[in-house]
């Protein structure tokens, strides 16, 4: 769709991505949905008004929606609309209603049968896989994770056999704690990705094994600071034919023994063939060394 200098929008909600960190990554159709929608809403007014003053946009009508009101506030924006109004609805950072508010709201003008119109632009996902260097040729975006680390890396266990990349949102308060947990899960031989303050002043993203993340975390007070994108590379593929549970239990057991006693053991614990579990065994040996 383009909008015409001097054309009114159609009404709709406009669902409208805003930059993550640097104020320059905004679309033109944005800015121009921005500056002609009869009202915005925005999870906080005051950021908000500080991006569309940033911008030249000094009029906007501003209504707050967020976490806490999404509802009520769905509901005026429900009656905006049935007045023939337009409304742009726009989050902190990045493409609303994704780890964001407005997805709640979404549901109900698609209810109402209204029309809702995405603008695409920024999202901090995919800007840090851009810049990973993770080549799986898919992710799966989980976005934060549980506060309670029993929650946590019960969430984990269940993403653990996955062979995409995973993607992850952290604050900053919870990294060092996140990090111990992906890396108990996980292993230490999987990747990780620390994407922080993405397109901001104090950008940096840092690869590594997730058996040294802890250190890198430690060695610089900053390297704990800002909004965290978390990318973890997928399980190794396995042998043809042998199951999760077999997998499992044959890494916990050459932890602790060598590999002929580890794979003896593991065919009493499994019932899996013996050359399935060898053949694995010597791989997992390979990658740890």
């Amino acid at each position: 769709m383009h909008i015409k200098p001097g054309q009114k929008l159609e009404c709709a909600l406009y669902v409208v991505a805003t930059p993550i960190g640097n104020l320059s990554d905004i679309t033109l159709r944005a800015l121009d949905v921005l500056g002609r929608a009869a009202t915005v809403a925005a999870e906080d007014t005051r950021n908000t008004r500080h991006l569309l003053q940033h911008h030249g946009i000094s009029d906007a009508r501003l209504l707050a929606l967020h976490q806490h009101n999404e509802r009520g506030a769905a509901e005026k924006i429900i009656s905006l609309l049935q007045q023939g109004q337009s409304v742009a609805l726009v989050t902190d950072a990045g493409t609303p209603a994704v780890s964001d508010p407005g997805a709640i709201l979404v549901e109900m003008v698609r209810e109402a049968e209204f029309k809702v119109i995405p603008i695409p632009g920024a999202s901090a996902a995919i800007t840090a896989l851009s810049a990973s260097g993770l080549s799986a040729p898919h992710f799966l975006f989980y976005g934060f994770l549980p506060n309670k680390t029993a929650a946590r890396r019960s969430v984990l266990q269940g993403l653990a056999e996955h062979p995409y990349t995973l993607v992850f949102y952290e604050a900053p308060h919870r990294i060092l704690e996140c990090t111990e947990d992906l890396q108990a899960v996980f292993g230490a031989e999987r990747e990780i990705v620390f994407a922080r303050e993405i397109t901001k002043l104090f950008e940096s993203i840092h690869r590594c094994k997730l058996g040294i993340a802890m250190d890198w975390l430690n060695s610089d007070p900053n390297n704990q600071r800002g909004e965290f994108v978390l990318l973890v590379s997928g399980a190794p593929q396995r042998a043809e034919g042998l199951d999760a549970e077999s997998e499992r239990t044959l890494a916990v057991l050459l932890q602790e023994l060598p590999l002929k006693q580890a794979v003896q053991l593991a065919v009493k614990i499994t019932g899996t063939n013996k050359n399935e579990l060898y053949q694995r065994a010597l791989a997992l040996k390979e990658e740890s060394e």
